[in-house]
Order: C-alpha cells, then sequence, then structure tokens
C-alpha cells in the first residue's frame, strides 16, 4: 500500500482567462492531517476539488489513492431522513443487515448522538448536524475526509467544541484528512502541517509543522507561535516568531 496518498506535480488550475493556482508540487502522506489557509479567492477550494477529482488539472498531473468523501460548509443531509437513515448513506456497501445495525450504532455512540437516531435535521443543532456529516463521512473504508470549511457557519463555541469531536473521532477512525478554512487558529489546533497560500493565482508561501498531540489548547505555545507566524506570512502581524519555531519557506 502507498505511504502517499496525494502527489501534485506542477499542476495548474485556470477558470477560462483566470489563472487560479501557480505551479503547485505538493505531496500528503497517509494519515496526516494538513490545514490549508490563505485570502479569501485564492484557490483553496479549488485545491480540494482537484483533489477529489470533481475537477481535473489545466497542467501538471495529480496521483490519488485510496476513497474519499468530502464535508461541507453547509451540511449535506437529507432533510427527509433521520440520522441513521443519512448515516447509512455512508454504509451503503454493507449487505448484511447485522453489522450494517453494528456500524451504525458505533458510529452514532461516535457522535454521541444516542438517543437522537430518529431525529431529522430540523430537530438538531447546527454542531449536531455536522456530527451526524462527519459520520457520514467516516462509514465504511473511507481514507481520506476532504473538509471545506466545515464548522464556519457555527457560532464561535461551537466549533471550539466541533475541533474536540473531530480530534477525538480521528483518533477512534484515523484518516488523512485536508482541511480548508479561514480559521487560522483552527488550522494551528488541528493540523499536523499547515499550507499557506499567497493571493490567486495561489502558490505557497510557507508550511509550518506542528508536533503536539491534537487537539491542542488555543494558548499551547505551538499554537500560539503557529498563529502569530501565519499571521506575519499574510501581512496580518508585525512581529515574525521564526527564531521559536520551525519554519519551511515555500
Amino acid at each position: 500500500m502507498s505511504s502517499t496518498i496525494f502527489k501534485l506535480e506542477k499542476v495548474t488550475r485556470s477558470f477560462a482567462a483566470v489563472e487560479v493556482l501557480n505551479p503547485l508540487t505538493l505531496d500528503i502522506p497517509r494519515g496526516e492531517f494538513v490545514a490549508v489557509v490563505g485570502p479569501s479567492g485564492c484557490g483553496k477550494t479549488t485545491l480540494l476539488n482537484l483533489l477529489s477529482g470533481f475537477i481535473e488539472p489545466s497542467s501538471g498531473e495529480i496521483t490519488r489513492s485510496g476513497r474519499m468523501r468530502m464535508v461541507y460548509q453547509q451540511d449535506g443531509l437529507f432533510p427527509w431522513l433521520t440520522v441513521t437513515e443519512n448515516i447509512s448513506l455512508g454504509l451503503r456497501h454493507l449487505k448484511d443487515e447485522r453489522e450494517l445495525e453494528s456500524q451504525l450504532k458505533e458510529l452514532t455512540a461516535l457522535i454521541k448522538l444516542e438517543g437522537f437516531e430518529n431525529h431529522y435535521p430540523h430537530q438538531l443543532s447546527g454542531g449536531m448536524r455536522q456530527r451526524v456529516e462527519i459520520a457520514r463521512a467516516l462509514a465504511g473504508d473511507t481514507d481520506v475526509l476532504l473538509l471545506d470549511e466545515p464548522f464556519s457557519a457555527l457560532d464561535y463555541l461551537t466549533r471550539l467544541r466541533m475541533r474536540r469531536e473531530l480530534a477525538r473521532m480521528l483518533r477512534e477512525r484515523p484518516r488523512t484528512v485536508v482541511l480548508v478554512t479561514h480559521d487560522i487558529e483552527e488550522a494551528a489546533q488541528l493540523a499536523d502541517r499547515v499550507i499557506v497560500f499567497s493571493e490567486r493565482p495561489a502558490q505557497v508561501r510557507c508550511e509550518w509543522r506542528l508536533y503536539e498531540p491534537r487537539p491542542r489548547d488555543l494558548t499551547h505555545p505551538e499554537v500560539v507561535k503557529a498563529v502569530h507566524q501565519i499571521l506575519f506570512e499574510l501581512g496580518l502581524e508585525k512581529d515574525s516568531q521564526l527564531e521559536t519555531a520551525e519554519w519551511i519557506a515555500g
């Protein structure tokens, strides 16, 4: 089994006359949690769509490995289906009823929604709906989660709780993760590596590696240093923290 999930070689992407991605070379190994941050409209979601195969590059090559599921900013739950029925869409490959029931029970326990199995999406809070969405994405033999601003529609305290929930779920069901987010704190709390994009056409300005087990507290020195350095690279901080952290120039 390959240790590399995604390999991009000099990948570009344009839409008509608009160049979105500069030549991008990137490797994402199996099991890594990568967060991508950068200015609005710089091409972060375009990268996710390239990784998923939803769109193809204008030039360059992408090698993909494993089964992927995507979670979007607005949950994609079907409003006419219950929690259990929505999650079961991720388990359609299971033919054995007992195995299906066992998996549904395990996933409902994983997202801590026991007792809500027969509730419909409109009866759940935003955080609960996103937990159902993530459970559906984790169902089955998925190797990769592609997350497009999954918590941005939630209030701040709920986002903090959801970061911890996601980290807990990934400990129990490990996956390779690529997260696109505008929230630099979120990236620093969750990711093993943060990739910082420039303005469009995007290129990698820099990368930041974090080693503390996730989720990290917002006040942890590694998180604070990462946030300051990323803000500095994006032109939003005056003072660099370069001397106190590992920095990889793009």
